[in-house]
């Protein structure tokens, strides 16, 4: 299999990303298309990522966490996805789930629920989008009235990536007046009175990782579980999605790498007036092309991972990188495909999956129209 040469900055991160190797070919990767073709979430081989030590890479040790620079857990969650994208996707909606609370809860709060939830006992989801206003976050419509010790919630969440195997739940809803600074996170435990997972979406691909709507109705939250104070929602809702925005970057870049290195193997196997397919020019470019990008789209990355990692704003090349990998990987998969001609139309194949998989990446996250809004209004008030 092609390899990819990383310049990693600590021998530490060599050894953890040889760990996931080993865990994403011996653990995942061996159990992917079944689970997928089966519509059912792997919740026991999260437990053995969790165990492993692989769901709080970027926390602080104080809670259990590994304390690994973004570059390098971006690079672990790449190399989950080159092997199986659901569990990648689910490791990143994981980490974005835990953002709240690991950067903007009380030092009570992070002791109290952090450690369970980084550790992986503790499954996180991340309630934002709702039927009417997914990319327009700052009117959503979801309302929380404070009533004695809590806060009583009504309304609809859409599109919820592990909504009904979830543990926790952010949710974002309106506790003020209208526009974001009305909007404050409620950390709501899943077993919630009147927080009701509705019926799984029929999706494209990620066939193994539940989206649903999350219905509350006069849903009940305790005043502790606030995160922040009432209004800072808005504020916690989008510095967690310029994190997210990478992970998901990440997980683009592993699926497009899976996919091209199954096609390059294909091609150097296949054989077709009298030579291996990865021989003939149209085949060659457009196999070249692929892991030009790919290589292209790792570097934008890393670049966005290491101006977090050192403090300094990085919410503009977040938006690049999400934008560039994602779109990246819906083209390799469409070449992948190509490449191998009829194979490449059925689920014998990984590229198959790869296809219909690397669709939501250009959706979630924001959909790739909003990056490029994020971008071009970063350009006007320059």
């Amino acid at each position: 299999m092609p390899s990819v040469t990383r310049l990693l900055p600590t021998p530490e991160a060599h050894d953890l990303l040889e760990l996931t190797r080993e865990i994403a070919d011996k653990e995942l990767a061996p159990h992917a298309d079944d689970f997928e073709a089966r519509g059912e979430f792997p919740r026991e081989l999260i437990r053995t990522l969790g165990r492993s030590g692989l769901l709080g890479l970027p926390y602080s040790a104080e809670y259990g966490g590994a304390e690994q620079p973004y570059e390098v857990y971006l690079q672990v969650l790449e190399i989950l996805a080159s092997r199986w994208v659901g569990i990648a996707e689910t490791v990143s909606v994981h980490t974005l789930a835990c953002y709240p609370l690991a950067h903007h809860g009380t030092a009570e709060q992070r002791e109290r629920w952090l450690p369970d939830m980084i550790g992986g006992d503790l499954l996180g989801a991340y309630c934002l989008s709702e039927p009417a206003g997914g990319s327009d976050a700052a009117n959503l419509a979801t309302k929380a009235v404070r009533d004695g010790e809590g806060y009583r919630v009504s309304g609809t969440k859409a599109w919820i990536t592990h909504a009904g195997v979830a543990d926790f739940y952010n949710v974002f809803c309106r506790t003020g007046g209208p526009g974001p600074k009305g909007i404050s996170c409620l950390l709501a435990p899943a077993d919630t009175p009147g927080l009701n997972p509705q019926a799984r979406e029929k999706t494209m691909g990620l066939r193994s990782s539940p989206v649903a709507q999350i219905a509350l109705d006069d849903a009940v939250v305790p005043a502790e579980r606030l995160i922040g104070g009432e209004g800072e929602g808005f504020r916690i809702a989008m510095g967690a999605l310029d994190s997210g925005r990478l992970g998901i970057a990440a997980c683009a870049i592993g699926l497009a790498q899976g996919a091209l290195d199954y096609a390059v193997n294909y091609a150097r196997e296949r054989v077709q007036f009298g030579k291996p397919i990865i021989d003939l020019q149209g085949l060659g470019f457009m196999l070249a092309d692929a892991s030009t990008q790919i290589t292209a789209a790792r570097a934008l990355m890393l670049h966005a991972a290491r101006l977090r990692d050192a403090g300094l704003p990085y919410s503009i090349e977040a938006a690049k990188t999400k934008l560039f990998a994602t779109d990246m990987a819906m083209q390799v998969a469409t070449d992948a495909v190509q490449v191998l001609g009829g194979a490449g139309y059925v689920a014998d194949h990984p590229v198959e999956r790869y296809f219909r998989e690397a669709k939501v990446l250009q959706i979630v996250e924001g959909t790739n129209q909003i990056q490029r809004m994020v971008i071009a209004r970063s350009l006007a008030k320059d």
